[in-house]
């Protein structure tokens, strides 16, 4: 149902002589069956005009030199936006001119797909030249018009098509595609954090696993890293995919997380800097590919700008995914000790997931086993147990009263903790300064 206030500024706009349509989102989501998030208005009046109409109510000039006001409706602010026509674009991202129009399909023709490019006005008559709602019915992303030339226009069209395939589970149509493997190198001509921001969305989407391996491509062209893994045979009995694919079924295999799913992205990608033959002369071991892995995915958030604790988290799950954890309280108490909880909690996520891409039949035990460790971890927590130097009944303060000092001090409750965690102290401040007498002072 329409808002009342988006109801207002399309009668005000018809009631003064001018078309006035709902554009965007607000009109393919419906149609998918998904919530309206936010309203876009476009009309065949004038910025000037516009601002007339709305005479008496707050009017901000937003976007005035490419046609967009935003008028305050019931307290709430809604853009209108004049039709218009782009000129010519230079940076493969935006005109260097625009030209207002009072015709809707010339607007409608400008815009980047078919399911974008459909307008309703307040009494629910729709127009849509070319033909966005029979897409949406298709479930297909198609552009509209000539696929190169919306895409040489607005590179960033081109990973926007990849994102609403996989979050859509929507089909790319042919042409539309082959335009995509074409100007994929454009890419390069968008700001990283625009780049970054669409393919978070991506990797969220229910249609992941397909975007990444039809489209690998154009991936690759975001992630210049990733290249050598596709088509990298792993020779290995634990795999029937090669690298990439791997990468891509994990991906589809854990929660639509942005942290979660980068990190299965970027897991194995330092594998194909790190096989070795075995003696067997037939097949591979990756000795060292998380920490390579971890590496890779650092430099490559530093890139994209992204935020400090996804610079961290990634990088971190990255380097633990192949770690081995016995299902016992005294291994994962010691994985405690180096991560913390909600990391732990992550980490058996992400070995699961790693689980779920490997060879049919060579799957099971470790995804079972991620989901006991991470049951024997809630349990540690949830009993006040001691697994960081936090929960130590001693501190710095008591060592450095003993007479130890600097590093010895951090070295000496170390030492400690390992002491509790197997069990052979226990966690009681007597005991433990008992045992720190009866040790001479030590060097570490």
């Amino acid at each position: 149902m329409l808002p009342e206030r988006i109801r207002t500024v399309l009668t005000m706009l018809e009631d003064a002589g001018y078309e006035a349509y709902l554009v965007g989102g607000c009109v393919r989501d419906p149609l998918i069956g998904r919530e309206v998030s936010d309203y876009d208005v476009t009309t065949s009046a004038l910025p000037e005009e516009v601002e007339r109409v709305f005479e008496g109510m707050k009017v901000i000039e937003t976007g005035i030199k490419h046609g967009t006001v935003t008028v305050l409706s019931e307290g709430e602010p809604v853009e209108i936006t004049t039709f218009r026509t782009d000129g010519e674009y230079l940076d493969s991202r935006h005109p260097e001119s625009v030209s207002f129009t009072r015709n809707i399909a010339d607007d409608l023709s400008r815009r980047d797909f078919t399911v974008n490019s459909i307008a309703v006005n307040k009494d629910g008559e729709y127009v849509d030249p070319y033909g966005g709602r029979e897409d949406i019915a298709r479930r297909v992303i198609r552009c509209t018009g000539d696929p190169d030339k919306r895409f040489g226009e607005d590179a960033l069209r081109i990973i926007r098509a990849l994102r609403f395939s996989s979050v859509l589970g929507f089909e790319i149509e042919e042409a539309t595609a082959d335009s995509i493997h074409r100007n994929r190198a454009l890419l390069s001509k968008i700001s990283v954090e625009r780049v970054f921001s669409e393919l978070k969305k991506l990797l969220c989407g229910e249609n992941v696993f397909r975007v990444l391996t039809d489209f690998s491509d154009a991936i690759c062209t975001v992630v210049p890293e990733m290249a050598p893994c596709v088509g990298f045979d792993q020779k290995s009995v634990y795999h029937v995919y090669d690298v990439y694919t791997h990468i891509a079924k994990t991906v589809e295999a854990i929660e639509p997380d942005e942290t979660l799913r980068l990190a299965m992205l970027f897991h194995d990608i330092g594998k194909p800097h790190s096989y070795q033959l075995k003696k067997d002369g037939v097949h591979y071991s990756f000795h060292g590919h998380p920490e390579v892995s971890a590496d890779i995915a650092k430099e490559w958030l530093d890139k994209m700008h992204a935020d400090g604790k996804m610079r961290r988290l990634v990088p971190l799950l990255c380097r633990y995914h192949d770690r081995t954890v016995a299902p016992t309280e005294k291994s994962v108490k010691k994985l405690l000790r180096d991560l913390s909880y909600d990391e732990v909690i992550m980490l058996c996520k992400v070995q699961k997931a790693d689980s779920a891409g490997h060879a049919p039949g060579m799957a099971t035990d470790r995804g079972a086993t991620a989901d006991v460790i991470s049951e024997i971890a809630e349990r540690i927590v949830s009993r006040g147990e001691c697994f960081s130097l936090r929960d130590l009944a001693v501190n710095g303060n008591d060592l450095a009263a003993l007479g130890f000092t600097g590093r010895d001090i951090g070295a000496k409750l170390h030492e400690l903790l390992d002491l509790v965690i197997d069990e052979r102290l226990p966690n009681e401040r007597q005991k433990l300064l008992g045992h720190i007498k009866k040790n001479p002072l030590q060097k570490f």
